[in-house]
């Protein structure tokens, strides 16, 4: 009589700990997908299993910029649930930076085995983990949003009002604290300081790179008339206004790896149109800078909106999807999209899909409610995906008897 077989748990390589292969990772369809959504994506190096993809969303939760364990149990909870991508929150590459005293940081060397540790558990799931690099600009030194959406952090709330800069010494509102105008070696410095974030998230070992250039923080407000009013080469015409921008891309593209996707966010218009408060940001300009940006090495431009002026007006359900769609047809195959905006189900993220506002899906609020939207994502949309084993055998029946 044969002997029965060696059942062996293996193990996933290349971590400290225990942690079962997941092979293939959470998120792979079982069979050929039938959808966009769960369709694979090469981008670079980097192959992602589904299109769904996180956005950064601030937790306000970190300690002098390092990652804690809220940021393990929030992003893992997702993590082994089966998004394509998952992305850390806005980082901040400077410690005036921040938009909270509680944001993430990879201003200096110490903040790197924080994100390291989230890591490397994502990869022990088989799993693609990326990071948003920011600055916040006039918009720094902001109170947690749960304590207030308006209110600044004193110094005694471990703010730095007094040391808030911009491309001009314009406040984001009346109430907010002036800025200082950054000057040209002030610039230099903001470039090296995304060069050298940008070189530790490589040392931790993150799959992606998101530059923050929306929402009215530092790069967005260097890119809008409303908010720069500078003469010199860093203002004026586009060409001027998009330079600290495209000096960051030349800047982290020369010390990632070849194979390392970028991907740029942007305020595809700042919504003040209707505001009568002079030239803004629109979307004319953001197809013109898709267009560039693709040239310096960009591999995916993933639109948001508005973030400039208190005085935007837009509506946020769907609207964002139809912002990506223009880009998306004048840059066609030659720049992936990141669609957003109002993603509650698999049946609205795969018709924007199908519908070709975007390459990918990034849904939000949507994970905060339900770490495993990728997964009901898929029993909605009739697509079978695997699972992180931990999580699926209970439902798909125990191991073979022998």
């Amino acid at each position: 009589m044969a002997s029965p077989p060696i059942l062996i748990n293996r193990r996933a390589p290349g971590v400290p700990f225990f942690a079962p292969l997941q092979n293939p990772p959470a998120g792979t369809a079982r069979a050929a997908p039938s959808t966009l959504l769960f369709t694979p994506l090469k981008i670079r190096g980097v192959e992602f299993p589904n299109r769904i993809w996180v956005s950064p969303m601030q937790q306000y939760s970190a300690d002098n910029g390092k990652l804690t364990p809220w940021h393990m149990a929030w992003l893992g909870g997702i993590i082994i649930r089966g998004a394509g991508l998952v992305f850390v929150e806005g980082t901040a590459v400077a410690p005036e930076g921040r938009i909270s005293p509680e944001d993430t940081g990879l201003w200096e060397d110490s903040q790197i085995a924080s994100h390291e540790e989230l890591v490397k558990f994502a990869h022990s799931q088989g799993q693609k983990i990326g990071v948003q690099l920011m600055h916040s600009g006039r918009k720094g030194s902001c109170v947690a949003l749960y304590l207030s959406t308006s209110a600044t952090a004193t110094s005694v709330a471990g703010g730095w009002p007094d040391k808030i800069v911009g491309p001009s010494d314009l406040p984001f509102a009346p109430s907010s604290p002036v800025p200082r105008q950054l000057s040209i070696q002030d610039i230099d410095e903001v470039v090296i300081a995304f060069k050298d974030a940008a070189r530790r998230a490589v040392t931790a070992g993150y799959d992606v790179i998101n530059i923050h250039a929306a929402h009215g923080y530092l790069l967005s407000s260097f890119l809008s008339p409303h908010a720069n009013r500078r003469t010199d080469k860093y203002g004026g015409s586009f060409e001027n206004r998009i330079r600290i921008l495209i000096e960051i891309i030349d800047a982290i593209r020369a010390v990632i790896p070849e194979t390392m996707p970028l991907v740029v966010r942007v305020s595809a218009t700042d919504c003040l149109e209707a505001a009568n408060v002079g030239p803004s940001w629109t979307v004319p300009d953001t197809i013109q800078l898709a267009r560039v940006i693709r040239a310096h090495g960009v591999d995916l431009i993933d639109i948001s909106s508005g973030g400039q002026s208190p005085a935007q007006s837009f509506n946020l359900l769907g609207s964002q999807s139809e912002l990506a769609k223009q880009v998306k047809d004048d840059v066609g195959e030659s720049l992936l999209v990141g669609c957003l905006g109002g993603i509650t189900s698999g049946t609205v993220a795969e018709r924007y899909l199908q519908e070709k506002r975007g390459d990918v899906a990034f849904v939000g609020r949507q994970f905060l409610k339900n770490p495993g939207t990728a997964w009901a994502f898929a029993e909605e949309l009739g697509e079978s995906i695997h699972m992180s084993k931990q999580l699926e055998w209970p439902f798909i029946g125990r191991g073979k008897r022998k």
